[in-house]
């Protein structure tokens, strides 16, 4: 009796002790899985325009709403959000070298700068105007005017915002940069803007990497080369970014209670990335090794953005209202005409 009793408590521990491997690659193969399927719809005709990551998050919020989430799954999910994400933006950094940062010139980053540090600041003041809680402004903030779902999910790893939050911006930058990308090309014609014009205007206002690719390019070879350099020179933005959020994110916890002791939040996947950007600057990397990185890269920022979608409630989305899409509008209206007011001036 007593052996059959020590047996069976031998197996729940060690079931125990296996449970947390088993949930780990559940929660992994289900956020892999979603993100394959979101890579297999921009197969279909008219899809292609698509995020894989916007896909990922749609598919992901409704496996919740129709099964809800299994807590089996958590562990995985966590370590996804965790750790795949920040690894994703280290390697973001093969994408960029200090040359390209150099080429756009001196006031090609001054009105990258500017637009920049005055879209987050319009867009910060204007969601607290507007009633807007603030991680949810925060977010919106940094994916209108730094680089959409990737700035969206990496300063999220400071401000922790819920994954309704999350939810909500990356579609609020992805309508709005999708507009743009078909918006830019029309007015650029009706402004006559010149092909270095047009691509730093792209460059330095378009929310993704491949909306200002999409837009730039049909401003001829020149415009499409000079808006790709633009847009991974505003990139680089996030990195300081990140680290000032985290340093202000820790000083609120210490005026909330003075008698606690809180550590900054030190984004050491921030100086990963940087790390990479010089090194692709100054050491000669194998094509074949920057083009997998950026492969695995977008992968796995899909699987993040497919285990936010896992953990987002439709019910508490619709219950943000029009507010916060009011102030997407809003923000990129502001990003799209300081920019070429700015260029119009300066260049």
């Amino acid at each position: 009796m007593d052996k059959s009793r020590n047996t069976n408590l031998a197996s729940s521990q060690s079931a125990a002790v296996d449970h947390p491997w088993h949930g780990t690659a559940q929660g992994l193969l289900l956020t892999a899985a979603i993100s394959a399927a979101a890579y297999l719809l921009r197969m279909i005709p008219g899809t292609a325009a698509v995020s894989p990551m916007l896909l990922a998050v749609v598919i992901g919020m409704s496996i919740n709403a129709k099964f809800g989430l299994r807590p089996d799954t958590r562990p995985g999910i966590e370590l996804v959000l965790r750790r795949f994400l920040r690894i994703a933006i280290v390697l973001l950094g093969l994408q960029l070298t200090t040359t390209q940062i150099i080429s756009a010139g001196p006031t090609a980053l001054s009105v990258i700068a500017l637009t920049v540090v005055a879209s987050l600041l319009f867009t910060i003041w204007l969601g607290r105007l507007m009633g807007i809680e603030r991680k949810l402004t925060e977010l919106i903030a940094v994916g209108t005017a730094i680089c959409g779902a990737s700035a969206i999910i990496a300063v999220n790893t400071v401000t922790r915002a819920r994954g309704e939050d999350v939810a909500y911006a990356l579609a609020s930058v992805t309508l709005f940069g999708s507009v743009a990308m078909f918006a830019y090309p029309l007015a650029a014609g009706v402004l006559g803007l010149e092909p270095f014009a047009f691509g730093l205007w792209t460059g330095a206002s378009i929310h993704e990497v491949a909306q200002v690719v999409a837009a730039a390019f049909q401003g001829g070879r020149e415009a499409g080369e000079f808006g790709t350099a633009a847009k991974l020179s505003r990139v680089l933005f996030l990195a300081p970014l990140i680290i000032t959020l985290g340093v202000l994110a820790s000083r609120k916890v210490r005026e909330e209670d003075s008698g606690s002791r809180s550590v900054v939040p030190v984004p050491w996947f921030v100086l990963g990335f940087l790390a990479l950007v010089l090194a692709n600057s100054f050491l000669e990397i194998p094509k074949a090794a920057k083009t997998g990185a950026a492969s695995l890269s977008g992968f796995m920022l899909t699987m993040a953005l497919a285990a936010m979608g896992l953990q987002t409630n439709i019910a508490r989305l619709r219950d943000r209202g029009a507010r916060p899409l009011a102030l997407g509008l809003f923000a990129s209206v502001f990003i799209a005409a300081f920019s070429l007011t700015l260029i119009v001036a300066l260049v």
